[in-house]
């Protein structure tokens, strides 16, 4: 069964104590299997943005000790900060991962909340996916008053909390309430103003929020509001779906914010977000200098970002993720009020193992040295691999050179598209650099399995034909992307600058060195399979891919000789 992840963001009401919020935040990492991601304070907002991933069991009750400890050391009768709040650890929402579904992180929510009542004594409501009731879905409906008015919502039985006491007793003025729950992931997310008017980043909010404004009579900011027949104001909604915003100053910065939460990336994504308020913004006098990114943010949202812009510049998109991050970085003016480290900010990225165990983050001459060493692995399988990225990465650079060709600015377009199948194939190849390794070490441990006993022998000979089956379908892989990466060096040797000829068809020779390294590798191991229907079907589809790779290999020859 695939591991269920869960990540949880409680946002605690204390961004200047540093001792207290290393205290809180920290207190996490005393449950083994949760790996805390980032610690976000901010001073203005009196608030700091935690996250933690993990397995479900492990990250509610890293969850419940991270409450615990909050409620220990924050009082909110002294509290004060620009960002809206009514509790020590204000919002405690879990954002289902990976292998797990919204409703089945709604069930621990629940779990959390109702310990977190019964054990601390703090009240809360529960919001968003895990609401009792639609018209506590909304956050903002159930932290309105905030702190100051804590004592009168928790005595009205409409508001009565989800959990914990029903009373501003003196535990609960001192903690405040909380908030807890189960949502989709969130990009909290803070766009720059060269102003310092709250008033102005407010109207701009307005503008871009789903929400948007109050309609009124008249003045459009003095004016009576308009009710509609229950009495309600009548709203003139924003622009972008799924987004919440309000303007703020920030005084540690000097300057004035949209925050916004963007509670569905795949409806309005961070750079539409961003691209409309720069607009709303111009239209306003004002200008946009950049963005913050609160927390942490999926990668996909930053390669989405690269792409938005490299199209609007008419760029090829097949160039590496390293450099599309770049541009999403200097495109939304991340780095405007500190450097932005993708590293300790996208979520992906976090949680990668540590890369020094991968073949393919050597430098040049780290991986010959580590070829030449005195073991057996990497091996033929992963220089095959390593050689087919080298031939495709020739032809994918062809197709972004091409692209970026004066007076081929009608025909980007096509070249991008190879660019990105040659990054596509690029990817795979380099993955298989290391998963030929991994492999060849399966059939290593298959060998050192016990065999003291019958069952032991005969668990043994399973696993030792198992690894080896794998080891055979890795470098068919191998072969199998690299024949099939040739179709982009063939593309550019048609259609790419006639000035990068040979740069194409050296990618051809690679690809077609990669086909034959792997072909090997796979009848070596082909032989060893005692499952020989397998390892006939294998080996026949091998020897036609084998076959395809020569023929083209001499149709390129042909071709450069011919042209030059």
């Amino acid at each position: 069964m695939q591991k269920q992840l869960i990540e949880c963001v409680p946002n605690i009401s204390e961004g200047r104590d540093a001792k207290k919020i290393q205290e809180i935040a920290h207190v996490v990492e005393t449950v083994a299997g949760v790996k805390l991601l980032d610690i976000d304070p901010g001073a203005a907002t009196n608030r700091t943005v935690i996250t933690f991933v993990g397995e479900p069991e492990p990250v509610i009750e890293a969850a419940f000790l991270l409450i615990k400890k909050a409620s220990e050391l924050i009082d909110m009768r002294g509290h004060s900060g620009e960002h809206p709040r009514f509790g020590a650890t204000d919002v405690c929402p879990l954002v289902p991962i990976a292998n797990i579904s919204l409703e089945e992180t709604a069930q621990y929510a629940h779990r959390l909340g109702e310990r977190v009542g019964k054990e601390l004594g703090i009240p809360g409501y529960f919001y968003e996916a895990a609401a009792k009731e639609p018209k506590r879905k909304n956050l903002s409906n159930c932290r309105e008053g905030e702190y100051e008015g804590l004592s009168t919502k928790l005595a009205d039985p409409n508001w009565k909390p989800d959990f914990g006491p029903a009373e501003f007793n003196a535990n609960v003025a001192k903690t405040g309430a909380t908030a807890i729950a189960s949502r989709d992931f969130l990009i909290a997310y803070n766009v720059n103003l060269n102003s310092t008017s709250t008033r102005r980043a407010n109207a701009i909010a307005f503008d871009i929020r789903e929400r948007g404004r109050v309609k009124r009579e008249g003045n459009p900011i003095t004016g009576k509001k308009v009710l509609d027949e229950n009495g309600e104001p009548v709203l003139i909604p924003g622009k972008l779906k799924a987004v919440k915003g309000i303007g703020w100053y920030i005084e540690e910065y000097g300057i004035a914010q949209i925050s916004y939460n963007l509670t569905n990336v795949s409806i309005t994504p961070m750079h539409i977000a961003f691209d409309e308020t720069c607009k709303a913004a111009d239209r306003r006098g004002l200008r946009v200098t950049g963005s913050e990114l609160v927390g942490l943010v999926p990668l996909k949202a930053m390669l989405d970002a690269a792409d938005f812009y490299l199209t609007k510049q008419s760029r090829s998109l097949g160039i590496s993720e390293s450099e599309k991050i770049k541009i999403a970085v200097k495109s939304l003016g991340l780095d405007d009020l500190k450097p932005f480290d993708p590293k300790t900010r996208i979520i992906e990225y976090m949680l990668e193992e540590d890369a020094s165990k991968k073949l393919v983050d050597l430098t040049v001459s780290g991986f010959a040295e580590e070829t030449a060493a005195e073991s057996m692995a990497p091996g033929g399988g992963s220089i095959s691999a390593y050689v087919g990225t080298l031939g495709v990465a020739l032809g994918t650079m062809v197709a972004n050179l091409s692209a970026h060709k004066a007076g081929w600015d009608d025909k980007w377009e096509f070249y991008s598209k190879w660019a990105e199948k040659g990054q596509a194939y690029k990817d795979k190849l380099l993955f298989l650099v290391d998963e030929d390794t991994n492999s060849f070490n399966k059939i290593m441990d298959a060998f050192r399995l016990p065999k003291d006993n019958p069952q032991e022998v005969a668990a043994r000979k399973a696993a030792i034909e198992a690894a080896t089956q794998y080891a055979t379908e890795i470098p068919f892989q191998v072969m199998e992307t690299a024949r099939n990466s040739m179709e982009v060096m063939q593309a550019m040797l048609k259609d790419g600058l006639q000035s990068s000829l040979s740069d194409s068809a050296v990618g051809i020779l690679c690809a077609k060195t990669a086909v034959l390294g792997a072909y090997f590798n796979v009848r070596i191991n082909a032989k060893d399979l005692k499952d020989r229907e397998f390892a006939d079907n294998i080996l026949a589809r091998a020897e036609a891919i084998y076959q395809e790779a020569l023929a083209i290999e001499n149709e390129t020859i042909a071709l450069v000789n011919e042209k030059m």
